[in-house]
């Protein structure tokens, strides 16, 4: 019966082929007429894949290969490093965030979030689950007043971020100081030691005031529906920030694109 179940749960229709559900990371130009993508997929986490003809006029993909797009799609599993995608159709297309420039920022940032931070064929629903959440609390709209004075620090993408941090692992220490242990007032975040450090312990680390650490206490403890509802003020916000970058920088070794060009 458990064998039976994970044949299901894999959505295996062949040897080399399956189906899963999955959001179009990016979407490069390859040769004459092929894209080449990267899907953050349910059941196998990111996965490299070549849609052949997708940029012809009649082709059978139309325009469901596109980034943002949640996607029901097929692979097949060949010799080399890509899978064929030989079939798809559309969930959801979050076409429309492309006309807002203030969500395609926000958009892009979430997207390059999950291709850094999350290696190929390593399944992880709870990301998947948490990036199709996002897009559609992104795609429903962002309240005016809500939105921050660039796409870097709005509250739904820094509660994305930080989710997503937690997911692959690192969730911050914010209860006492993450070095020595004291429980007295936190200063500043250490991303080596982890979480939040006390004055003794965070000559080295990023200062953070505490509106700071509020913001990320709120972002994380609350569901990302609520991001918005969370005054983070632009202090908090942009000291949120800073110990994100920090936090991909110590972990990962790389610094987001789409931050830097924000």
């Amino acid at each position: 019966m458990g064998a039976h179940f994970a044949h299901l749960y894999t959505g295996r229709v062949g040897s080399r082929t399956y189906r899963t559900e999955a959001v179009v990371l990016r979407s490069l130009r390859f040769g004459e007429a092929d894209r080449i993508l990267h899907l953050f997929t349910k059941d196998r986490g990111r996965v490299g894949a070549i849609a052949k003809g997708a940029r012809r006029a009649r082709s059978r993909f139309g325009g469901r290969l596109e980034p943002f797009s949640r996607v029901d799609v097929h692979l097949h599993e060949g010799r080399g490093e890509l899978a064929t995608v030989t079939g798809v159709d559309l969930l959801r297309s979050h076409q429309s965030l492309a006309s807002d420039t203030y969500a395609l920022g926000v958009g892009s940032i979430g997207l390059e979030a999950m291709l850094r931070l999350f290696v190929e064929h390593d399944a992880n629903p709870r990301a998947y689950h948490a990036l199709a959440r996002f897009l559609e609390l992104l795609d429903g709209g962002t309240p005016g007043a809500a939105r921050a004075s660039e796409p870097a620090l709005d509250p739904l993408v820094l509660g994305f971020q930080l989710k997503l941090l937690w997911v692959a692992g690192y969730l911050p220490h914010l209860a006492s100081c993450a070095e020595c242990g004291a429980e007295e007032p936190l200063v500043a975040f250490s991303a080596a030691q982890g979480g939040g450090v006390c004055s003794r312990c965070g000559a080295s680390a990023i200062p953070l005031s505490a509106s700071g650490f509020l913001a990320i206490r709120g972002l994380l403890e609350r569901p990302l529906a609520g991001s918005y509802e969370i005054d983070l003020g632009d202090r908090g916000a942009r000291e949120t920030l800073r110990v994100i970058e920090g936090l991909y920088e110590y972990h990962g070794g790389f610094r987001l694109r789409t931050l830097a060009a924000g």
